[in-house]
Parts: structure tokens; C-alpha cells; sequence
């Protein structure tokens, strides 16, 4: 099977339009952990490496793989700090790397084929007593009846996007993703916008220790 993500050209090593409402809330995140627990961090789904990198800056060890040759390329000529490699969420990639305290997935899980392949290989990742920290875009009943009252529907939902989002989930149904992946709680902040028309959610996931 493949990882279902094209390779969309990553040109430079910026946060990006979503980075920018994202990183605020993963750096809290990553700094509330205790410095024991500050140790390895792994990015499944890592893009150009920026974000890799801002968790290289707060003291981890940082690791992240991206089937995107190219932003493989660029990941590993701007962040040498951190390693990268080329790689998906549909591998045994806690056996190659093993565990880590911090595993982050941002804006991955929407272009899945397999979500609960995704959610198995992240559960793998994690060590217990670590956390997982997943963001997708936010989809919530008053959000999608205001795109649909404003004609935006189908602009969000990116139908001839080649490769673009395949799955668009809910509060509801990515938590009892995370739930059914082993993860003992979930829980939820809303980011971008206000929270009822919120750009995206970001899952906090913990593993029991």
C-alpha cells in the first residue's frame, strides 16, 4: 500500500499557512512536558522540517519522516539538527526508530487512506507515559453550515484537489480513532479563528505509562 500523500514540492523550510496557527499550540505543549520527558520527539508526516526543528530548539531529540522526496531534501539541508528521513504512516516505523515522549502528525491524518493504520503506527511510536499530539482540519456543525450558507463547500472540501484531503473528521469520530488505537485519553483544543469556525483541531493523545 502506498503512504497516499503525493509529494507536494516543498520549496523552502517555513512553518507555512497552517504552521503558523499550529506552532503556538504544539510548542505549549512540548514545553509543559517535565525536562525528563524532553528527551525524543518524532514528526510523522514532517513536511520541510520546520516544525521538527522548532522541537529541536525546545531540547528534543528530533526525528521525522515524509514520503515527500522533496521535502525530505529540504528538511535535511536547512535542519541538520534533526534527522530525517523518507518514510510513511504506513510502516513499521517504531521498530526502525523505537519510542518516543512526543510523537506529532499535523494536517497528516485527512490524506489516509487507512486512518486506523495511521492511528496504529502513532500509538506504536509513542512510549508509555508519552504523548501524541495530532491536528486535522476542524470540521463541527455550525462550521459546516456556515460554508455551506456562504457557497464555500466545495472549496473546502477540495474534491479536485489531486491527492488533496480523502477523510474530514469530527471531535467524535478522531477521538474514537485515537481511543480505538490504544490511546487512554483524548483531548481537544480548537485553532485558527474562532473556535465554532476553527481552521483546525489538535488532538492530545496520551499513553498509558
Amino acid at each position: 500500500m502506498s503512504n497516499a500523500i503525493p509529494d507536494y514540492g516543498y520549496k523552502t523550510a517555513t512553518l507555512g499557512y497552517s504552521g503558523s496557527y499550529l506552532a503556538p499550540v504544539v510548542r505549549k505543549i512540548a514545553s509543559s512536558l517535565g525536562e525528563q520527558s524532553r528527551q525524543r520527539a518524532f514528526d510523522l508526516g514532517c513536511g520541510n522540517g520546520a516544525m521538527a526543528n522548532m522541537l529541536s530548539e525546545l531540547g528534543f531529540d528530533c526525528t521525522g519522516v515524509d514520503p515527500s522526496e522533496s521535502g525530505i531534501a529540504v528538511a535535511r539541508q536547512a535542519f541538520p539538527n534533526c534527522t530525517f528521513d523518507i518514510g510513511g504512516a504506513y510502516e513499521d516505523l517504531a521498530t526502525k526508530y523505537g519510542r518516543f515522549d512526543l510523537v506529532i502528525s499535523l494536517e497528516v491524518v485527512e490524506h489516509c487512506y487507512s486512518p486506523r493504520q495511521f492511528a496504529s503506527t502513532l500509538f506504536d511510536l509513542v512510549a508509555p507515559g508519552g504523548i501524541a499530539v495530532v491536528s486535522t482540519p476542524y470540521h463541527g456543525y455550525l462550521k459546516n453550515l456556515a460554508l455551506a450558507a456562504t457557497g464555500k463547500l466545495d472549496r473546502h472540501f477540495t474534491a479536485l484537489w489531486e491527492g488533496g484531503h480523502i477523510k474530514f473528521f469530527s471531535m467524535d469520530t478522531l477521538g474514537r480513532l485515537l481511543t480505538e488505537a490504544g490511546f487512554d485519553k483524548v483531548e481537544f483544543e480548537r485553532v485558527g479563528r474562532v473556535p465554532v469556525l476553527a481552521k483546525s483541531m489538535v488532538a492530545v493523545a496520551r499513553k498509558s505509562p
